[in-house]
């Protein structure tokens, strides 16, 4: 549905030439939500305006449905466009203009009749749940219903491509939960692709199957939202997860572990970390790490979650054993699909 390739974006700065993306390479597949996140200047947003050309890249292709917009018209980029409806974070409705008229105004400017308009609103009202707020104005509803009036608004003119830039970041916690659910049953429903640029990682978790992380202007990490959780591979995205799934272990729990007297004459104690998700969030892992390996453990930190109704875990604790009964239990736990770090103690200030 989706593909850039080689996009790079250069912007004339004070201090000269700014490179906003650097070679990004993305594939968004047909009826996917797909996240792309990174911090403030990470270069998302200037990704998600490339993908319907409101920036042009210095170099690189963009197709969006079969169409290389770069190579195309003005006429028939405008057209291409009506494929790629698009969501702000700060709503962008006019306020002289009703609920109703701020939804018709694509409609509007493309020339539609007006009961063909008509037919075609009400429905998208139904859609969003303002039916019954169709006469009113900006100023009179309040942040989440401005936002689901622009949700309507780039639907409109019936989109292939939803883009969404930071759509929920001005909305408190549960108005953002609403308006994230509506863009999943949009999605669902519609069978649009759905594209969520974000700095929020929650908002990742909650709608998104894929999500790219985004760092100095270049996709570092990308995959299924699972995998990224259970096993991130970068240090940027594991810091973004930190911040909805905290590992940090409190400063006592630490200083305790540090002080642990030696274990006895021939054994060994270590910090690992378990991450693992799905069916393995069920299965008794700890049991068995006492049970079939003899391993004394502290469990110091803990929690389970979910993501798309797939569960996903992670465990803290302090083990001890003889060295070869923890080689024994960290090679199985590894081949049962848990991932295992372990944890320098001394130096350890998350787990």
């Amino acid at each position: 549905m989706i593909d850039l390739r080689g996009i790079t974006q250069i912007y004339p700065g004070p201090q000269g030439p700014v490179e906003a993306l650097r070679g990004v390479d993305l594939r968004i597949l047909p009826g996917e939500v797909f996240g792309i996140i990174g911090r403030s200047g990470a270069g998302k947003s200037s990704l998600v305006r490339v993908i319907n050309l409101l920036n042009r890249p210095t170099q690189g292709e963009v197709i969006v449905a079969g169409h290389n917009l770069a190579q195309l018209n003005e006429a028939q980029l405008r057209a291409a466009r009506r494929d790629i409806g698009m969501v702000f974070q700060h709503f962008n409705l006019l306020s002289s203009r009703t609920v109703f008229d701020n939804v018709a105004l694509p409609l509007e400017l493309a020339h539609m009749p007006r009961p063909a308009i008509r037919q075609r609103v009400l429905p998208l009202l139904e859609l969003v749940g303002l039916t019954a707020l169709a006469d009113r104005y900006p100023a009179q509803i309040s942040g989440g219903q401005k936002q689901r009036v622009g949700i309507a608004r780039a639907l409109a003119s019936r989109p292939k491509v939803l883009l969404s830039d930071e759509a929920t970041s001005a909305l408190d916690p549960e108005t953002t939960g609403s308006i994230l659910s509506l863009l999943r049953q949009v999605n669902r429903e519609l069978g649009l692709t759905v594209v969520l640029i974000t700095h929020q990682m929650q908002v990742i978790k909650q709608i998104a199957d894929r999500v790219a992380v985004m760092d100095a202007g270049r996709i570092v990490e990308q995959g299924p939202v699972l995998d990224l959780f259970t096993a991130p591979q970068q240090a940027i995205t594991q810091r973004l997860i930190d911040e909805i799934v905290p590992q940090e272990l409190p400063a006592s729990v630490l200083t305790h572990v540090r002080q642990l007297q030696q274990p006895a004459p021939g054994c060994a104690g270590g910090l690992w970390r378990l991450s693992y998700a799905g069916e393995l969030a069920y299965q008794p892992l700890l049991s068995q790490l006492i049970r079939i390996h003899g391993l004394e453990l502290s469990i110091l930190h803990g929690q389970i979650d979910e993501i798309q109704g797939q569960a996903f875990g992670s465990l803290a604790i302090y083990v001890t054993g003889a060295p070869a009964q923890l080689q024994a239990a960290l090679l199985q736990l590894r081949s049962d699909g848990v991932r295992v770090q372990e944890v320098d103690i001394q130096g350890a200030s998350h787990v």
